[in-house]
């Protein structure tokens, strides 16, 4: 930040499911890169030069009472001990302290629209010091979006990150190989997220890192399909889309596979082109390459097997040219991971795609999807109402990149024998 600045971040703060229960406590991912901290209704403020110290925490008292309701709070007191910062404050002395602080600054930086409520008092504080200089009291005068900074910073991931990271993909890469070796004709879909879902938790991932995709037959043309109660069919592939959060980090993994455990003959057609379009991205998920290569990596395989299997009357450039295959194929084929699944950092840079670095991460997850609504009547029937996706998690490195779910089989024949075995 620029010199006379101050940044000012809130925490998450709980959210009610219904009535007075609560949904599990998450903390707002950029405050939790910042401080590491867990608690709700907290405000982290960032003051350089400030000589009482520069890394301040705002948080909630210790209360006996509400501690034996919702567990220990750490306190201002423990608190800039243990978080390694400078000073701290209880949460309810904001409204005395924290404009003090702005105070004589020149620029606040903030994440303006993501926490309303806050805004409102930020604002207010700033009028208030507005109303005053007349009688000497000097107000920022501008604000300035922190996002720019943090998630640029966030992008690049450190050592400890990579390794919290291989961590979730390892405990992810288990559930789904739990869930091939469960999954037979019969079972529900929810059935089969319960698997994933134990593998979590055993190993130490309190939760997935968003809903869980369990999609049977034709469902697996719904991309973010969450119902994940139909009855899983003898003949029919699952599509499975899960991750675990390990200690705030995200795995994001998708397998598509035979419910008895053989793929029939046009499943492997289709299926063999999506991995191949998938091989081809990951070749190109390299640094000094840009975003968007393994995404033109793979669409030149999926448009190719599509010629050749009649469903695009073209030739390769023109059809790529014209779209016509995203009837068939609706999504790109990466994003960034990291604290969030879909995590934060520019795709592009002054309107050009971003160049991937050593330390970025990224999801590479080519599909093909033929609904039998009607949209795909010129598809054969044997591949209507099929949906495949294959998705692995990707750390680029100085030396190419690394995938670190590659222990989840993904070849036809590695699949088939999991299964049966």
């Amino acid at each position: 930040m620029e010199a006379g600045s101050v940044a000012v971040l809130p925490s998450a703060r709980v959210q009610y499911r219904n009535r007075d229960a609560e949904y599990p406590f998450r903390q707002d991912s950029d405050f939790y890169y910042l401080t590491g901290f867990e608690e709700p209704d907290c405000v982290l403020v960032l003051a350089p030069g400030r000589p009482q110290g520069e890394t301040i925490l705002f948080c909630r008292d210790r209360d006996a009472r509400a501690e034996r309701y919702t567990g220990e709070r750490l306190g201002p007191e423990r608190a800039a001990q243990i978080l390694g910062l400078d000073d701290a404050f209880p949460y309810a002395d904001l409204d005395e302290i924290l404009p003090g602080i702005v105070e004589g600054r020149e620029r606040v930086y903030v994440t303006l629209g993501d926490f309303p409520d806050f805004d409102r008092r930020l604002i207010g504080w700033v009028a208030e010091l507005r109303a005053k200089e007349a009688s000497g009291a000097s107000p920022p005068g501008e604000f300035v979006s922190l996002k720019s900074l943090l998630h640029e910073q966030r992008l690049r991931k450190s050592a400890a990150e990579r390794g919290l990271m291989t961590q979730a993909a390892e405990i992810t890469a288990r559930a789904h190989r739990r869930a091939m070796r469960r999954c037979a004709p019969g079972m529900t879909e929810g059935q089969l997220e319960a698997e994933l879902v134990h593998e979590f938790l055993a190993s130490g991932a309190r939760s997935p890192a968003y809903p869980s995709i369990v999609a049977g037959g034709r469902n697996a043309c719904v991309m973010h399909y969450m119902r994940n109660d139909a009855a899983l069919r003898d003949g029919d592939l699952v599509l499975i889309d899960a991750g675990c959060e390990f200690e705030h980090y995200a795995a994001d993994l998708t397998r598509t596979f035979p419910v008895n455990g053989t793929f029939t003959a046009p499943q492997r057609e289709l299926y063999e082109l999506v991995l191949a379009a998938q091989t081809a991205a990951l070749d190109a998920a390299v640094a000094g390459a840009d975003f968007l290569a393994p995404h033109q990596a793979a669409t030149r395989v999926l448009v190719a097997g599509l010629i050749d299997f009649g469903l695009l009357d073209a030739g390769l450039e023109e059809a790529i040219e014209s779209e016509a295959y995203r009837r068939f194929t609706v999504h790109n084929s990466s994003h960034w991971l990291g604290i969030d699944v879909h995590d934060v950092g520019d795709y592009r840079v002054e309107g050009t795609w971003r160049t991937l670095e050593p330390g970025m991460a990224i999801t590479v997850e080519p599909g093909l999807y033929f609904p039998d609504d009607g949209s795909a009547s010129d598809v054969p029937a044997h591949w209507r109402g099929v949906g495949i996706r294959i998705e692995d998690d990707v750390l680029i490195e100085e030396d190419g990149s690394r995938v670190l779910t590659a222990a989840v089989p993904k070849t036809v024949d590695e699949i088939e024998a999991l299964i049966r075995g």
